[in-house]
């Protein structure tokens, strides 16, 4: 299968996306909008993977096989090195209530629908919440659904010769139109519901259409002014997002047309707009983009528990602590995981590491099942604790 070419551009796009994320998580009252990053990610994420798949379907060389091989070698080594690390880090951290929920939650976890696990627990900004270590892969549920349904759906459209950009439309109108409806009597439904985020990641389906099929009659003299324009007005639809949306506010709603539409403009503005080519590009920006995945699965678990060491009351210094290691094991995982998985000689015999990796992602689930059935494994306390657990859960 062919891939789309590298922008490094668009790895400086992740880098403030996923830095939005962590600076709100890190210090909510500092960055109050910072959690708008995981609506650049669905857009960033529906352009590059309809790329693939309609740049592969036009060339008649779209496989599943391959499609759903490169997703599991993208995501599950990092994803399960930290799902296996917060267990063990429960194991001699938490009490058997909060091991228990754990285990639920890795369940959720590799299964890819945390998003309806804690849609049906409550709500993402629910105070309760902010102390789930796996509650931010609630997007990643999210997108992996998209991952399912979507190249099914472009790949029967493509077979019965239907416009790729009207299915793209239709769906991504229906879907804004149920955020929008749903948002006004169930914004925790509207929050992590796939029926009602899957059209900020077919704003980046369009895009990606948009952007093969672009007429070469576009391609005049005025046309880096255009890109310039439209890289600028992303970026001021950003700020915007980021000075008025806010946790109170019901989101998504009208509100995620914000960021969404910012990261459309300055995709589509090219890897030649001087704010791609100038601030998007350099190397920082670049190398945080990188490791802005496993950034992503690291950083909360660490601040939750740190918050959980601190007995919710931790330090700047503790937080900033949190963070600084957050983005080591970030870079480590991409060096020493991700990529040599993802792109060493080794793993590009077959599909044999793929078939290790999806093994190893329903062992760790199975671990949580397990941890869940069986209470917490209070077994794991001193006798004493385990009398005093066992008191506080019997009239609760």
């Amino acid at each position: 299968m062919q891939h789309p070419s590298y922008r490094p551009d668009i790895d400086g796009l992740r880098a403030i996306a996923v830095l939005l994320v962590v600076v709100h998580h890190a210090f909510p009252k500092l960055l109050p909008s910072g959690f708008i990053g995981v609506d650049l990610f669905f857009v960033i994420s529906g352009f590059l993977i309809t790329t693939i798949i309609f740049q592969n379907l036009e060339r008649g060389s779209f496989s599943f096989l391959d499609f759903y091989t490169r997703r599991i070698k993208r995501i599950f080594p990092a994803l399960a090195l930290v799902l296996l690390a917060c267990l063990v880090y429960g194991w001699f951290t938490l009490l058997p209530a909060d091991y228990k929920l754990l285990g639920k939650h890795t369940v959720a976890g590799a299964a890819f629908v945390s998003n309806f696990a804690f849609w049906n627990e409550s709500g993402y900004f629910n105070g309760d919440s902010k102390l789930k270590p796996l509650l931010h892969l609630w997007s990643l549920g999210i997108e992996e659904q998209y991952y399912i349904v979507w190249p099914l759906i472009a790949w029967f459209a493509w077979k019965k010769q239907v416009n790729l950009l009207k299915v793209c439309l239709v769906l991504l109108i229906a879907s804004l139109l149920a955020n929008i409806v749903t948002v006004k009597y169930n914004a925790v439904a509207a929050f992590f519901s796939p029926a009602t985020r899957f059209w900020e990641l077919l704003v980046g389906s369009v895009l990606a259409y948009v952007a093969l099929h672009r007429p070469a009659s576009q391609q005049s003299e005025k046309q880096p002014i255009r890109n310039n324009q439209a890289a600028w007005a992303g970026l001021l639809l950003l700020l915007i997002g980021m000075v008025f949306i806010k946790p109170e506010r019901r989101f998504p709603g009208f509100w995620a047309l914000l960021p969404t539409l910012a990261a459309y403009l300055i995709i589509y503005a090219g890897p030649q707009a001087w704010f791609n080519r100038k601030v998007l590009s350099n190397k920082l920006l670049v190398w945080f983009g990188l490791i802005s995945f496993p950034l992503y699965l690291w950083h909360w678990p660490l601040l939750v528990f740190a918050k959980l060491s601190a007995n919710q009351s931790p330090s700047t210094e503790l937080i900033l602590s949190a963070v600084a290691l957050s983005i080591v094991l970030a870079w480590l995982t991409y060096r020493f995981v991700e990529r040599p998985i993802r792109f060493g000689k080794k793993t590009g015999i077959g599909h044999t590491a793929s078939i290790l990796l999806a093994l190893s992602i329903f062992c760790i689930g199975y671990l949580g099942f397990n941890i869940y059935k069986r209470d917490g494994l209070s077994f794991r306390l001193p006798p004493e604790l385990q009398k005093i657990t066992a008191f506080t859960n019997h009239y609760t």
